[in-house]
């Protein structure tokens, strides 16, 4: 499968993800969701380890702690987010972060740029203005607002998108030696686990199970596993800001996945904004394989 097919896919599933993990954080704190979702994920990529025979030991243990780190508390910080936000709120905060891997790339690209003779190659403009007119469509989808005592919680949010644009332009990296995507996504779900582990006993989590929040905790699991899966394969693969501007489509799902279950409106300014959001998508899509060079494809062994 394509990059940008991986990251619709991708975005897709991360949508259902955050529907389930708004029910489930009635019943668990985000630590608790945090484990669940990252137990998940290490069980089902040590399989993946397993039968494609790939060894879980890397050479570049470093480059993973830091993508780990950073990825981790990003989902903490998001998973919070979406208890104490409405939902439509914390995805938009979230899904901030491909603009920051617009603003990253670009800043990163005039700081290095050469100063000398010779010829120089910067970030094509147009693709950082598709990026930017996909965040132009989410603000039109979601027109997100905040209480004041809820201030507090769409700093973290924020925060959160900054930390996932640091940890995409990460997976990039690590696409770039070679790592395997099951061994990226393996660590990254370890973290997960030991963070998780660590929230739950800071908040004295851990007890008062029902089936049907036990089938939402799997869900998340499964569903953040492989979209994250999918996601990694897409950013070690393609281009980072076009397959950033296709991440956008995430908010296009959590919006009809809004009406249909929350009764959010579906108003003339919100279905524009979808159109834009798409638009974008499509635009950065066409352009990256004319400005920023693909990473190679990953070690599959």
């Amino acid at each position: 499968m394509s990059p940008p097919w991986l990251m619709v896919g991708a975005a897709f599933l991360f949508a259902v993800m955050g529907v389930c993990v708004k029910f489930a954080s009635s019943q668990y704190p985000a630590g608790e969701i945090v484990l669940y979702r990252s137990l998940v994920g290490l069980v089902a990529m040590a399989g993946m380890l397993r039968w494609r025979t790939i060894d879980w030991r890397t050479p570049v243990p470093w480059m993973h702690l830091w993508r780990s780190a950073s990825g981790t508390a990003a989902l903490c910080l998001w998973f919070y987010a979406i208890g104490q936000l409405p939902l439509a709120t914390a995805m938009t905060l979230n899904y901030m972060s491909p603009v920051w891997v617009a603003l990253f790339v670009l800043g990163g690209s005039v700081l290095l740029r050469p100063t000398g003779p010779g010829p120089t190659q910067g970030v094509d403009g147009r693709l950082v203005a598709a990026v930017l007119a996909g965040f132009a469509g989410v603000a039109m989808v979601l027109r997100p607002t905040m209480a004041q005592d809820q201030l507090w919680y769409g700093l973290l949010g924020l925060l959160s998108g900054m930390l996932s644009a640091t940890a995409y332009l990460q997976l990039t990296a690590l696409g770039r030696v070679g790592e395997p995507v099951e061994r990226v996504v393996f660590y990254f779900s370890l973290s997960g686990v030991l963070a998780g582990l660590g929230l739950t006993a800071a908040t004295g989590g851990g007890g008062g199970h029902t089936p049907g929040g036990l089938m939402l905790l799997v869900a998340i699991g499964l569903l953040a596993t492989l979209a994250q899966w999918m996601l990694t394969r897409a950013y070690a693969r393609g281009a980072t800001l076009g397959i950033a501007a296709l991440q956008y489509l995430g908010i296009v799902f959590s919006f009809v996945f809004g009406a249909l279950l929350f009764h959010d409106a579906v108003t003339p300014l919100a279905v524009a904004g979808m159109l834009l959001i798409i638009s974008a998508g499509v635009a950065a899509t066409l352009l990256r394989g004319r400005t920023l060079p693909a990473s190679p494809t990953p070690t599959e062994s």
